[in-house]
C-alpha cells in the first residue's frame, strides 16, 4: 500500500513538473488562447473598391510584370500603400502603420539607388504588413504571415462577392431611369463633337491625341500574353484577399503575470537555482580564460585568426542564444508565483551581465579578425546576428523584470530579427567595408587590400576604390587601376544596354559611378592592353594572398 501511494505520489510530481515547464501549472493565472478570428460577414462591394483595385491591376503590369529592373519595384512599392489604403473598408488608427509607412518609403529609396533581392522581398513584407495594420491590427511576424496565407482563400471568396455584384447590376433600374443616365452622357458626347469641329486647331490636337492613344492601346494589347492575362489575375485575386480577409490573427497577449505575493512554491525552483547556479560559475570561469587568452593578445600557440576570430565569435553568438532561451524558459508559469521568485531574479541578473559581458567578447573577436585584415561583408552580417541576439537577451531580462508572457517575449524577438533584416537591406554594405578598407591600405597598412583582391565589390563599393589610384604601393595601385578599367567597361557596357530598355532599369548609383569612372578614364586608359592588365591582376592577387 504504501508502495502504491509512493508511486501515484511521485506520477503526481513528475505530471507538475511536466505542467509548469509549458506553462500550464494550476497556480497560473487563466490567459486568453490566441486563436485566429474567422471573419464571417465579408464587407459589401463598392465601385470604389473595384476602381482602385483595377489601378493597382495596372500599376503592377506596369511596374512588376514588365520591368526590367528594381526601379519598377520601387515605383510600385511607392504607390501599392495609397492604393491599398484606399480600397481598404476598416482603417482604424495605429501607430506602428506610420513605422511601416516610413520603413517602406525608405526600402523604395533604397531600390531606386542600388536595388538587391534581398531589400526587395523587404519591401513586399512591409506590403503584406501594411495591409494588415489598414484592417486595425498590430503588425506581429506570425501574424502577417497568417494574413499572407490566407489571402489565397480570401481573395476566392471576394472575386465571387465581385462576381455577384457585377451580375446583380442591370435589373435594377428602370427604362426611365437609364434614360436618366444615358441622355445626359450622349447629350454631353454630341456637343462635344460639334464644339471640337468648330475649331480646326483644336480637332486635330484631338484626332492626333486619339490616334495615338488608340495605337499605343493596340500595341499594349498586342503585347499582352497568357502569363501576363494570368499574373494580373493573380495581383486582382491576392490584392482582394489582403485588403478583405477571412482571418485575423488577433493582438492579443494578455496581461503581466502579477508578482510572488501568496503564490505557491514552485516544483521546479530548486532545479532552476542550481543551472543558474552552475551556469553562472561556468561563465565566470571561461570569461576569465578569454580575457586572458585574447583581450590582451596573449594568442594561444598555433593561433589562427579564422578559427578563433570567425567561427569563435559564431559559436558565442549561438552561447547567448541558448542563454536567452534559458531564461525565457526559467522565468514563466508557476515560476512567476514562487515566494522565493526574488533569489532567481538575482541569479538572473548576475548570469544577464555575464552574458552581456559575452557579448562584448563576441564583437571583440570579430574586431581582431577584422584587425588581421580588414573589413568584409560577411564580418558584417555577424556584427548584425551578433547584435540581434543581443537584444533579443535585453528582451528576456525586460520580460523577466516586467512579468510578461512568453508570447510577448517571442513576438518583440521576431520584430527584433525582423528589424535587422531590414536595416541590413537598406544598409550600404559594400560602402562601408570597401571605403574602410581604402583608408587602411592607404594609411600604411597593406593586408586589408586581400579583401579587395578576392571580394566581389558592388557599384557602392567601386566609388571608394578610385583613391587608391594614389596609393604608393605599386603592386596595388596597378591592380586596382586594372580592376577600374574593368569596371569602368562593364559599366559603359550596361549603360547602352539600359539605354535600349526601360525606365525601370534605372539605378542612382549606376549613373554615378559611370560619371566618376568616365572623369577619371586618363589615369587607366592604358590598362586597355588585356596582356598588360591581366599581368596587373595576377600581381595583385598574388600579392594579396598572403593576408589571407
Amino acid at each position: 500500500m504504501n508502495q502504491a501511494t509512493h508511486g501515484h505520489s511521485l506520477d503526481t510530481r513528475v505530471e507538475m513538473c511536466v505542467a509548469e515547464i509549458i506553462g500550464a501549472s494550476r497556480v497560473a493565472p487563466p490567459v486568453m488562447p490566441i486563436k485566429p478570428e474567422i471573419v464571417g460577414v465579408r464587407p459589401s462591394v463598392t465601385w470604389t473598391e473595384l476602381f482602385w483595385l483595377t489601378v493597382l491591376v495596372i500599376v503592377s503590369d506596369v511596374t512588376l510584370f514588365r520591368t526590367h529592373g528594381f526601379a519598377g519595384l520601387a515605383g510600385f512599392l511607392a504607390v501599392a500603400p495609397g492604393l491599398t489604403a484606399l480600397c481598404a473598408l476598416v482603417s482604424r488608427p495605429h501607430a506602428v502603420r506610420w513605422w511601416i509607412g516610413g520603413m517602406l518609403a525608405v526600402v523604395v529609396a533604397r531600390l531606386v539607388w542600388s536595388g538587391s533581392a534581398l531589400s526587395a522581398i523587404v519591401g513586399f513584407a512591409l506590403l503584406v504588413a501594411w495591409t494588415l495594420t489598414l484592417a486595425g491590427f498590430c503588425p506581429y511576424v506570425v501574424s502577417t504571415v497568417v494574413h499572407a496565407s490566407q489571402s489565397v482563400a480570401a481573395g476566392f471568396y471576394r472575386l465571387v462577392d465581385y462576381a455577384r455584384f457585377v451580375g446583380t447590376l442591370g435589373p435594377k433600374l428602370s427604362s426611365i431611369a437609364w434614360l436618366g443616365i444615358l441622355l445626359p452622357i450622349a447629350a454631353a458626347v454630341v456637343f462635344g463633337f460639334v464644339f471640337v469641329l468648330a475649331n480646326p486647331d483644336l480637332a486635330e490636337s484631338v484626332w492626333s491625341g486619339a490616334e495615338r492613344f488608340f495605337t499605343d492601346l493596340g500595341q499594349w494589347l498586342a503585347r499582352a500574353s497568357f502569363p501576363e492575362v494570368a499574373f494580373c489575375v493573380a495581383v486582382l485575386w491576392i490584392s482582394a484577399g489582403l485588403l478583405r480577409p477571412c482571418v485575423i490573427w488577433p493582438g492579443t497577449e494578455g496581461p503581466a503575470e502579477p508578482g510572488p505575493v501568496g503564490g505557491a512554491p514552485s516544483t521546479l525552483y530548486a532545479p532552476f537555482r542550481n543551472t543558474l547556479a552552475v551556469v553562472i560559475v561556468l561563465f565566470a570561469v571561461y570569461l576569465v580564460f578569454e580575457f586572458e587568452s585574447l583581450w590582451f593578445r596573449k594568442f594561444p600557440p598555433g593561433f589562427h585568426y579564422s578559427g578563433y576570430a570567425h567561427r569563435g565569435a559564431a559559436w558565442l553568438t549561438v552561447a547567448l542564444a541558448l542563454a536567452s532561451g534559458l531564461l525565457s524558459l526559467i522565468f514563466r508559469g508557476a515560476t512567476l508565483h514562487d515566494p522565493r521568485l526574488r533569489v532567481l531574479k538575482r541569479l538572473a541578473w548576475i548570469w544577464s551581465a555575464q552574458n552581456l559581458v559575452l557579448a562584448v567578447a563576441a564583437f571583440h573577436r570579430l574586431y581582431i579578425y577584422i584587425g588581421f585584415n580588414g573589413l568584409t561583408r560577411m564580418r558584417i552580417v555577424g556584427m548584425f546576428g551578433t547584435a540581434s541576439v543581443v537584444a533579443g537577451l535585453l528582451l528576456v531580462i525586460w520580460m523577466i523584470a516586467h512579468h510578461r508572457g512568453s508570447t510577448w517575449l517571442v513576438r518583440r524577438q521576431l520584430w527584433a530579427l525582423c528589424v535587422a533584416v531590414f536595416v541590413y537591406s537598406i544598409t550600404p554594405v559594400d560602402a562601408i567595408w570597401v571605403r574602410y578598407d581604402v583608408q587602411r591600405v592607404l594609411a600604411g597598412d597593406p593586408a586589408p587590400s586581400v579583401e579587395l583582391s578576392v571580394h566581389a565589390i558592388d557599384n557602392e563599393g567601386v566609388l571608394f576604390l578610385l583613391p587608391l589610384l594614389d596609393c604608393e604601393n605599386r603592386v596595388i595601385r596597378e591592380g586596382v587601376r586594372a580592376m577600374l578599367w574593368e569596371r569602368w567597361n562593364l559599366a559603359e557596357t550596361r549603360s547602352r544596354e539600359r539605354g535600349r530598355r526601360h525606365w525601370t532599369v534605372f539605378q542612382v548609383v549606376d549613373r554615378i559611378v559611370l560619371h566618376r569612372l568616365r572623369s577619371s578614364k586618363d589615369r587607366w586608359s592604358d590598362c586597355a592592353d588585356a596582356t598588360r592588365r591581366e599581368n596587373a591582376l595576377q600581381e595583385f592577387h598574388k600579392y594579396a594572398y598572403q593576408w589571407y
